[in-house]
C-alpha cells in the first residue's frame, strides 16, 4: 500500500498521492516531466515537494517501491542486490540529512565508496532533487570511480575522451581520417567508438577490424567499440570478430529495455562472451552503456515516474555489469525532454552526480539537437562544470558536429580546452603513448607539436589518396 504525503505551508495543504508523485513534483523544472504531466504545477509546489521529500527517511525507499517488485526486473535487481551492511552507516538519515552528510568534510571519498552498495537509485535521485548545482559538483568531485581495459580511466586529475569518428555512409577513408585527426589532438583514451550508419553484424565486423588494425598497428593503449545492438555484438564475437567492448543503450525500467530489444539476461550473455576473449591488458571491464533522460517516457515505459528517476534506475542496470564506461547522452533526445541550455546543464550535473555516487565510471556526451533552445556556449559551460566535478570522460568529434547522427556535441579542441584550463591529463598509459609518439611534447601545458608526427605521415597520405 502506497503512503500519501502532505505538507502545510501557511493556510494551504499540499497533497502528494504517493512517493513517486512527491519525487516527480520535487524535480527541478524540465519539459519532459511537463509532457508526461507529472511535474509540479507551480514553483511553489515544487519547493514544497522538495521540503517534504527532505523529511522522508531513506529506509522508506526499501519498502515503498516505485514500480512493483513482481512487475519489473530492474526493481527486483535493486532490491535483491541491496547491501544492508553498507547501508547501516546512513540508514538512520532522512533525504535532507543525507544531503548534509554528503556535503560534510568528514564524508571522504573512502567513506563514499563503502556505502555505494547500500544506496538505491531512488535514494540517490531523491537527494539530487534537493541539491543545488554546486552541491552536485562538490560531492561528485569526491567520488572516485576507476575502471580499466587497456588503460586506466577515472583517476584523479584525469579527463579521458571517446574519439567518435562517425561517417554518414561508414566510409572507411572518412572514418580513418577522423580517427587520425582525433589521435593527433590527444583524443581516444576512453574508447575509439563508432556509431555505424548501417546497423548489421557484417558491417560491425568490418568496422571492428579497421579499429583493431589501427590500435594494434600503432600500439595504442586504448579500446575500440562499434555501438551496434548488443545481440549483434554477441553474434560478432561468435564469428571471431576483434571485440573489445560491448555496447548497449539502457533504460531504467524493464519495459524500456524490452523496447530496446534486450533484458538483463542478454547483457549477462554479452558480458560473458566479451570476457571470454580476454583482450584487456590493464583490466577486464568490458561493457559500455549509454543512457539519457527521457528514454523511458519516449518508449511509453516510465510507469508515471519522472524522467530523472527513471534515468538513475538505469544506473542499477549498469552497475550490475561492472562497465568500463557509462555516459549520459544528455541533450540528444531533444527539447521535448530537456528544453534549453539550462535544463540540459542541470540534467548533466544530476546524471554525473547520481552515477558517480552509485559507483559508476561516469562520462557525459555534452550535446544538444539543433531544434533545442541551446547553443555551443551552453555546452562550454556544462563542459567546464563537469570538468570541475571530476567527470571521467567526454566525447571528441570533429568540429563538434556529428555528421552521421546530426547533433552538436564536444570536439577534439574542446577536450584540449578542458584539460588545459583545469589542468587535467589523459589516462596515464595513453599519456605515455602520446609522448612516445611525439604527439604531445609538453604534458604540463598540453601543447601540440607544430608538425605532424612522422609515424602518422604515411597513414595520412593513404587516407588522402584513398580510392574505394
Amino acid at each position: 500500500m502506497q503512503e500519501t504525503y502532505s505538507y502545510m505551508l501557511g493556510q494551504k495543504t499540499y497533497n502528494f498521492k504517493n512517493l513517486a508523485d512527491l519525487m516527480a513534483k520535487a524535480t527541478p523544472k524540465r519539459s519532459g516531466d511537463e509532457l508526461a504531466r507529472v511535474s509540479a504545477e507551480s514553483s511553489q509546489e515544487r519547493v514544497v515537494a522538495q521540503m517534504r521529500l527532505a523529511d522522508v527517511p531513506l529506509k522508506i525507499f526499501l519498502t515503498q517501491l516505485l514500480i512493483p517488485y513482481e512487475d519489473d526486473e530492474i526493481t527486483r535487481l535493486i532490491i535483491d542486490e541491496h547491501d544492508e551492511k553498507a547501508f547501516e552507516l546512513i540508514s538512520h538519515l532522512t533525504v535532507g540529512d543525507f544531503r548534509n552528510w554528503l556535503l560534510s568534510d568528514d564524508t571522504t571519498s573512502e567513506i563514499l565508496k563503502k556505502i555505494r552498495a547500500g544506496l538505491t537509485p531512488e535514494m540517490v535521485a531523491s537527494v539530487s532533487k534537493i541539491m543545488r548545482n554546486q552541491d552536485l559538483i562538490i560531492v561528485a568531485k569526491k567520488c572516485e570511480v576507476i575502471s580499466s581495459f587497456r588503460n586506466t580511466i577515472g583517476l584523479k586529475n584525469r579527463l579521458s575522451t571517446r574519439l567518435q569518428p562517425n561517417h554518414p555512409t561508414d566510409d572507411i577513408a572518412g572514418i580513418a581520417a577522423s580517427t587520425i585527426d582525433g589521435l593527433l589532438y590527444g583524443s581516444g583514451d576512453a574508447v575509439i567508438g563508432i556509431n555505424p550508419a548501417t546497423d548489421n553484424v557484417n558491417q560491425a565486423i568490418e568496422l571492428l577490424k579497421l579499429l583493431d588494425e589501427v590500435i594494434n598497428g600503432y600500439e595504442i593503449p586504448t579500446q575500440s567499440c562499434v555501438l551496434t545492438h548488443v545481440t549483434n555484438t554477441i553474434e560478432a564475437i561468435e564469428k571471431n570478430a576483434p571485440v573489445d567492448l560491448v555496447f548497449q543503450s539502457i533504460g531504467g525500467t524493464q519495459k524500456t529495455n524490452e523496447s530496446f530489444g534486450f533484458n538483463l539476461h542478454t547483457l549477462k550473455e554479452a558480458e560473458d562472451a566479451a570476457l571470454s576473449l580476454n583482450r584487456g591488458t590493464a583490466g577486464n571491464n568490458v561493457m559500455y552503456f549509454e543512457t539519457g533522460q527521457g528514454s523511458s517516457l519516449s518508449a511509453n515505459a516510465n510507469h508515471g515516474l519522472d524522467q530523472q528517476t527513471c534515468e538513475v534506475r538505469a544506473y542499477a542496470v549498469a552497475r550490475k555489469f561492472n562497465p568500463l564506461l557509462v555516459n549520459t547522452v544528455v541533450g540528444f533526445i531533444g527539447p521535448e525532454y530537456l528544453y534549453d541550455g539550462k535544463e540540459i546543464t542541470r540534467a548533466g550535473l544530476e546524471d554525473h552526480f547520481c552515477g558517480k555516487l552509485l559507483g559508476l565510471p561516469m562520462g557525459c556526451d555534452i550535446c544538444y539537437t539543433n531544434h533545442a533552445e541551446a547553443d555551443q556556449n551552453d555546452m562550454d559551460n556544462l563542459l567546464t562544470l563537469l570538468g570541475v566535478a571530476g567527470c571521467n570522460f567526454i566525447m571528441g568529434i570533429p568540429g563538434s558536429d556529428d555528421i552521421m547522427l546530426n547533433y552538436q556535441t564536444t570536439s577534439f579542441h574542446d577536450a584540449l580546452y578542458a584539460r588545459r584550463v583545469l589542468n587535467l591529463r589523459p589516462a596515464p598509459e595513453f599519456e605515455e603513448w602520446l609522448l612516445k609518439m611525439g604527439i604531445f611534447k609538453d604534458m604540463d601545458r598540453f601543447l601540440l607539436n607544430d608538425k605532424i608526427p612522422h609515424v602518422f605521415q604515411n597513414s595520412i597520405e593513404k587516407v588522402v589518396s584513398y580510392e574505394k
